[in-house]
């Protein structure tokens, strides 16, 4: 092989892959939204996919009920069925096969119109109308619609991402989103406040410190936002296992 040739495949590896906003992409994810993370028992990674599968499969129905197939389509449906079957087994051989590294933390990925955060909102809803959980080595839900790397650019443009989805949706925002990014606003409107809260949950994560990532959270925020750690209006849940980083926002979450 040439140097010439060499120096460009050199050069295209060297290459960075960028966002449509701008901001670079790191590396490749191996844990992408949307879904929900889910902590667990260790050692119990294996039962813990089994029960949160079966608690969402029956949110999931609840909340968006599949349409009914012609008739037309059901010989085609039992082809794909099983197809599926066979897939699923050899999926579930695999998870059988012993890992060197137990994890702490699995991830339950989502498929349109699963919407994580409504997923979860209701199981919680769900449990505490009734007591119960329906899940035994589960010990953590954090729903989320993106991941990055978790290092500062790859965070700031996370939460930016994050920030704008929840300005968008939350219909109680949308004034603030106004004031916050149209300086032509009456005075009146330009102090208008909003207080929010970062919550940073860290494991198996020693890169950055807890206040570089709340720091760098913080510069990405409005100007008439302030930190009220007392009564929040907004709380930005970040959630760091090993070199991935998960955020989003939610109104009037309690820890």
């Amino acid at each position: 092989m040439s140097d010439k040739k060499r120096a460009a495949q050199g050069g295209d590896r060297a290459k960075k892959k960028y966002r449509s906003d701008g901001t670079p992409i790191w590396s490749k994810r191996s844990i992408d939204g949307p879904g929900v993370w889910v902590s667990c028992v260790k050692g119990k990674e294996k039962q813990t996919v089994g029960e949160v599968y079966d608690v969402f499969e029956r949110l999931a129905a609840e909340l968006w009920p599949e349409e009914p197939v012609p008739e037309s389509l059901e010989d085609a449906a039992e082809d794909v069925e099983e197809d599926l079957e066979k897939q699923i087994a050899k999926e579930l051989a695999t998870i059988k096969k012993p890992r060197k590294e137990q994890r702490f933390v699995v991830f339950i990925s989502c498929k349109p119109p699963v919407d994580p955060l409504k997923l979860v909102l209701k199981h919680i809803e769900n449990v505490e109308e009734t007591g119960v959980t329906h899940t035994r080595y589960t010990q953590r839900l954090t729903p989320v619609y993106n991941t990055c790397v978790a290092n500062e650019p790859e965070i700031k443009s996370l939460f930016e991402r994050a920030l704008k989805k929840f300005l968008a949706e939350d219909s109680d925002s949308e004034r603030a989103y106004r004031v916050s990014t149209v300086a032509s606003l009456p005075m009146a409107d330009l102090l208008i406040i909003a207080q929010y809260k970062v919550e940073l949950r860290s494991r198996n994560h020693n890169t950055l410190s807890r206040q570089t990532i709340i720091d760098t959270i913080a510069k990405c925020t409005p100007g008439n936002y302030t930190v009220d750690l007392e009564d929040p209006e907004l709380f930005v849940l970040v959630e760091v296992f090993k070199v991935a980083c998960a955020s989003f926002c939610i109104r009037g979450h309690q820890g």
